[in-house]
């Protein structure tokens, strides 16, 4: 067996901490699900995510502000909204050009062009970038997941429209929606061309 037939996820990253009470306080106010861990770690997870973050007193010699993290949302607006209203301080919107980061949403809307970011206490960065759908082969074309409801549901909208969209070219209905609207959320997950 070689390493490429090796399953290796990214479970946990550690971040640095200047006061482990004071990012503990910050995460759990802000909707990270406090998870169940040995003494000395404190380990957070955001809603939808497979992967978590561990600070402790003794569990990296990192400073503080040293760590950055990006965390994919589908819609920006929605989340920069929320984070807003619950006490972060989160930068404008902006997108990626040719010439630099530009303020405001992508203009196309493109997946991870918009991006945001805001700090914890301790410094650290974390990065907001809008995911609709995945560069191709991005994603594994084995198993698709939904990270959330929210996703599931963001994606099956994308879907219905790419759906109306084939009814108005073919000018009939398709009693087979349900299997024409999991081939499109599969494909979108994996960089697969969507199905016509």
């Amino acid at each position: 067996m070689g390493l490429k037939d090796v399953d290796m996820k990214v479970d946990v990253l550690v971040i640095p901490v200047a006061d482990v009470d004071r990012a503990k306080e910050f995460y759990a106010g802000h909707g990270w699900r406090l998870d169940r861990t040995p003494p000395g770690v404190v380990q957070f997870t955001p809603h939808g995510s497979a992967c978590s973050v561990q600070f402790g007193p003794n569990l990296t010699t990192a400073a503080p502000r040293s760590a950055k993290g990006y965390l994919v949302v589908a819609d920006i607006e929605a989340t920069r909204n929320a984070l807003v209203d619950s006490g972060v301080e989160v930068s404008e919107i902006f997108h990626l050009s040719p010439d630099g980061p530009v303020a405001g949403l992508d203009p196309e809307r493109r997946s991870y062009f918009s991006r945001a970011t805001f700090s914890d206490p301790d410094g650290n960065t974390w990065l907001l970038q809008e995911i609709m759908s995945r560069l191709p082969g991005r994603v594994d074309a084995g198993p698709t997941a939904f990270g959330s409801v929210s996703d599931l549901a963001n994606a099956m909208r994308r879907a219905a429209v790419a759906h109306g969209e084939h009814g108005k070219r073919t000018g009939e209905e398709d009693p087979n929606w349900p299997d024409s609207y999991a081939q499109y959320l599969v494909n979108e997950q994996t960089g697969a061309e969507p199905p016509q």
